[in-house]
């Protein structure tokens, strides 16, 4: 669910004039490292990977020289204005690590879709299953305790909201009813010496 596959070309050039031709020709500077392996200096279709990116714990399949690789975003640098892709760092996943993005990633999406369904926030649920998967449990288990949780969260800011409201009122009907007795002997004493 999480897998997206992504051309890649091998890279040659360094430097920022390199880099900026690049960026010109639809491509992105990349690095691959991890895993044991040397780092490899590649280039990636900037459209491909800025779509690849808005998936949840995806995995990037990409092919080097032949070779297939299974990598994940280490860093990512954008510009601070445009928000384009200027360079990004890979790590080389070994199968387990592949196993349990695509795990997580496949939660994540599910949660977000159940949070809608539920009328809750999808960034709440999604990081309350997150916190549930990190702890081992099952990703059906930790949709609906994510979402329990949630509505717990939301039930006592509810009660917390109302009690405060409740105690700025009754402060605001205490401090009116302190200037209205303060006022009565003010307006008395004016009536007595008339």
């Amino acid at each position: 669910m999480s897998k997206v596959t992504i051309e890649a070309a091998p890279r040659s050039t360094f430097g920022k004039g390199a880099a900026r031709t690049l960026r010109r020709e639809g491509q992105v500077p990349a690095v691959v490292y991890g895993n044991g392996t040397d780092a490899r200096h590649l280039s990636l279709n900037a459209h491909a990977l800025m779509m690849a990116l808005k998936v949840p714990q995806v995995i990037l399949e990409i092919d080097l020289d032949g070779d297939a690789l299974n990598v994940a975003p280490r860093q990512v640098q954008r510009d601070p204005v445009r928000q384009t892709i200027e360079h990004v760092d890979l790590i080389v996943l070994s199968a387990q690590e592949v196993r349990e993005r695509l795990v997580v990633g496949a939660a994540v999406a599910k949660a977000e879709k159940a949070a809608i369904a539920e009328e809750l926030d999808p960034v709440q649920v999604v990081n309350a299953v997150r916190e549930l998967l990190d702890e081992g449990i099952e990703a059906d288990e930790a949709i609906a305790k994510g979402i329990e949780n949630v509505r717990e969260q939301l039930a006592a800011q509810e009660v917390a909201s109302a009690a405060a409201a409740a105690a700025e009122d009754a402060a605001a009907a205490e401090a009116g009813d302190a200037e209205e007795g303060a006022e009565k002997p003010a307006a008395d004493a004016s009536g007595d010496e008339s």
